[in-house]
């Protein structure tokens, strides 16, 4: 069985690739950075989901000799053209702290009417070699934004962010409903043949 690592020490975030790359028998055993405790969490200093996701992916397959998948993703807000963006998880100045920059994001677009309220969540998956291959895939989620957080499911910009179709946040979906039109869940499982190809 082939090891894969992913860089995450999100145990939900494991579970989803897991099942996904079990779901297509591939014969892939895929841990998560706790792993190798010794390896050092990477500085996302990429301009784009892309890059940061190939500097994890990079220097986890470096690291570890093995090949390496890591994501980042973000929401994109249109009247913000994309914004926050990368810079999703510290809006507000703190990284990780949600409430912060969920607050300052709806300040930010209280005066914005319906029809211009229309964002998406993004989410680049990367699969790295030790040998330098790289492969990137992508994902959306396409929406728009709440006036006010509902649900208390998920995390992030989750309670403001309403899927295209959906009368309810993302927040408020299962967490099986989420992860079957999410961006990072469409990376992932975009990431199924590329497994495939460069893993056999």
């Amino acid at each position: 069985m082939k090891r894969l690592v992913l860089a995450t020490r999100n145990t939900g975030k494991i579970a989803e690739l897991r099942a996904i790359l079990a779901a297509a028998d591939l014969g892939v055993d895929l841990v998560g950075a706790d792993a190798y405790p010794e390896v050092p969490d990477v500085k996302e200093t990429g301009v784009t989901f892309a890059e940061n996701a190939l500097l994890k992916a990079h220097a986890l397959a470096q690291a570890t000799g093995l090949p390496a998948v890591a994501d980042d993703s973000g929401l994109c807000v249109d009247v913000l053209g994309g914004a926050p963006g990368i810079f999703s998880a510290r809006w507000a100045g703190t990284h990780g702290d949600d409430k912060a920059n969920l607050d300052l994001l709806l300040a930010q677009l209280s005066d914005i009417a319906e029809e211009h309220r229309g964002a998406h969540f993004a989410c680049a998956a990367a699969l790295a070699l030790p040998d330098g291959t790289e492969r990137v895939v992508e994902g959306r989620l396409e929406g728009t934004l709440r006036h006010a957080p509902s649900g208390t499911g998920g995390f992030g910009y989750d309670p403001i962010l309403q899927p295209l179709g959906e009368t309810r946040t993302c927040a408020e979906l299962t967490p099986d409903e989420k992860n079957a039109i999410s961006h990072r869940g469409k990376a992932f499982r975009g990431l199924v043949p590329v497994v495939r190809e460069l893993l056999g």
